[in-house]
């Protein structure tokens, strides 16, 4: 398999990119190396707004350990079970992620199940959490796409754009290979190559800019939960856009149309409904204990 990864309408040729790192002859997915610096740098953001706010750190700690157990479990089933076809002929192939499929709206959904059990059993504010630890989750979810990147997937259809990236044929699933990608195959010294979107890349800036949308946002609230529906917002809207252009789409059973775009249409209306009328005063108002 050729290992090289390109950017050539901004100049960028890496010649040896590999899939895992070898570290006393045992070999460690990038892929999960790349995922496990998103966790820690989003259990880092978490507590940093949790100590800017007033709140117990601990407690975001906790959460972290389980939403994290839990949410690589839900990311998993939703991949799963939206492509079951991969994966009914070779049942222990689901334990398997090393080679990526993970769903992060099977993830999203896991976790924030368990930061409503959390905050149950702590009783603490459940809208206050999920306000502070989706700080966390956008932040994980910036650097995690990287781990697409290293495993040349999770690439859209044929591009000339400026982004553009150039991946060698055979480092790539053939499932993902579109008719409109084989039209555009160039071959140089026997190396049949690639041009497609860098989706992955597109959902990293999008995360970024998310990011940075709620730090500025978040000392603006009106009401508690408004962060985290800004961001169901926000992401839902690039989601939209970029699952659209994804080679790899899960289907809902049955169909043609594309779980996770739906999902991210649906969420990005609900939301802002909510905000619109969280912010008019119309959804009621819990009290919320102070924080010890």
């Amino acid at each position: 398999m050729h290992t090289s990864i390109e950017f050539p309408n901004i100049g960028i040729h890496l010649e040896n990119v590999g899939k895992t790192l070898t570290v006393f002859g045992f070999d460690i997915a990038y892929y999960g190396i790349v995922i496990g610096i998103g966790m820690l740098a989003g259990i880092g953001m978490a507590m940093m707004e949790a100590k800017r706010t007033g709140q117990n750190q601990e407690d975001y700690l906790d959460l972290a350990i389980f939403a994290i157990i839990f949410g690589i479990i839900g990311a998993r089933i939703y991949y799963v079970v939206f492509a079951w076809d991969m994966y009914k002929d070779n049942l222990l192939e689901i334990f398997n992620t090393r080679h990526g499929g993970l769903a992060i709206y099977g993830g999203v959904i896991a976790a924030v199940i368990t930061v409503f059990v959390v905050a149950r059993v702590k009783k603490l504010p459940v809208t206050r959490l999920l306000d502070t630890a989706v700080l966390g989750l956008v932040t994980g979810q910036m650097i995690g796409r990287w781990g697409n990147f290293f495993n040349r997937e999770a690439f859209g259809d044929y591009t000339n754009g400026l982004l553009a990236m150039r991946l060698p044929l055979d480092a790539v699933r053939s499932s993902d290979v579109t008719e409109k990608i084989r039209e555009h195959i160039d071959v140089v010294d026997g190396v049949s190559y690639i041009q497609v979107h860098p989706t992955f890349l597109y959902e990293s800036l999008w995360c970024l800019m998310v990011l940075v949308l709620l730090l500025l946002y978040r000392t603006h609230k009106k009401f508690e939960g408004e962060v985290f529906l800004l961001y169901l917002a926000g992401y839902g809207a690039g989601r939209f856009w970029i699952e659209g252009l994804r080679t790899d789409q899960l289907w809902i059973p049955g169909t043609e149309i594309p779980v996770s775009q739906v999902l991210a249409g649906v969420l990005v209306v609900v939301s802002v409904i909510w905000i619109v009328c969280g912010r008019k005063g119309l959804v009621p108002k819990k009290k919320q204990k102070k924080t010890e």
